[in-house]
């Protein structure tokens, strides 16, 4: 029997997101890094800047980027300071992450909305920085889950998909895409805003004020680096906190470098994901080209898309 919701009632999360001006050319993007240390990344971050010039865009780099404190690129109040003034800057339209790793939870409740609020802008990033995307989308915002800074290699036409599907994501060009189809896909069709992120990051949220209610809402997930079983347990204390409810759909993005543990737990990642749905109606496409591979194509979070589930392929359009 489904888990009775406790989500909804912590989270009155609006249906209808507020999408930031896209950008076009003379404007300006911040690069931030809200997490891990950048130590000898110097060459991702003159791509990236050098990406964003060839398009006609402004770079301004974060006092902080280059900090070290530990595993973290400077101190929480460093690295909170850099966000926040990109936040409160009325020249920069967007706000770039420069890597994930570990450390957003750290500082997110040290951001002050207000300015954002009055001039909303993009925020771009994956990985550890679903913990702002969820943050944002309580606040009623779309957001950017796409390539960081250090996604990028020396060769940049290695990864043609991750780059376009980024400019057409932040110039307003319209997202479709086609998914590889999957037996394990549960068939249907959906219409709904778009959430989630790293599982790990939603799992970390919950209890807490930046926990997302998915209800109405089509979730998305990936991960990277855990054992079978630690996925499967996250994806249980979702559901024990009504997480599934009332979703309208779940997308499953890469799971990548799933560890091995001595005694094989005996699910596929597949299996795990469709034990978790088994109690729901709701569709579960696989195969959706985002997460930590070198193809991460560019989602919006917040933004309306309709999900259609097949057998021999699923595709995702989004309404803007």
């Amino acid at each position: 029997m489904a888990q009775q919701s406790t989500v909804s009632s912590k989270v009155n999360t609006p249906k209808t997101y507020i999408k930031p001006p896209y950008l076009k050319a003379g404007d300006t993007v911040a690069i931030v890094a809200p997490s891990g240390v950048l130590k000898n990344r110097y060459d991702e971050l003159e791509r990236a800047k050098t990406l964003l010039e060839s398009w006609g865009l402004h770079t301004v780099v974060g006092e902080h980027v280059f900090a070290q404190n530990g595993h973290f690129a400077g101190t929480d109040k460093q690295r909170a300071a850099d966000f926040q003034k990109a936040l409160d800057d009325p020249k920069v339209k967007a706000i770039w992450c420069a890597r994930g790793g570990y450390g957003t939870v750290r500082m997110i409740d040290l951001l002050d909305y207000s300015k954002f609020k009055l001039q909303p802008k993009w925020v771009i990033g994956y990985s550890d920085i679903t913990a702002i995307h969820n943050q944002i989308h309580n606040l009623g915002y779309q957001s950017m889950h796409a390539m960081m800074c250090v996604s990028l290699p020396q060769n940049i036409s290695d990864i043609p998909e991750t780059i376009s599907t980024f400019k057409d994501a932040i110039f307003g060009n319209h997202l479709s895409y086609v998914l590889k189809g999957s037996t394990y896909n549960k068939p249907g069709m959906v219409t709904g805003p778009l959430t989630g992120g790293n599982l790990t990051l939603l799992h970390t949220m919950l209890g807490s004020e930046t926990s997302i209610d998915v209800s109405g809402e089509i979730l998305f997930i990936e991960e990277i680096g855990e054992y079978a079983y630690h996925i499967d347990r996250m994806l249980q204390s979702l559901k024990r906190a009504g997480y599934f409810e009332h979703c309208k759909g779940i997308l499953v993005g890469d799971m990548s470098k799933v560890r091995k543990n001595t005694t094989a737990f005996g699910r596929t990642i597949e299996e795990i994901v469709l034990d978790i749905a088994a109690d729901y109606d709701f569709p579960v496409a696989f195969n959706m080209p985002a997460g930590h591979e070198k193809d991460n194509r560019a989602l919006i979070f917040g933004s309306t898309v309709t999900l259609k589930v097949e057998k021999n392929e699923s595709t995702l359009v989004f309404k803007e």
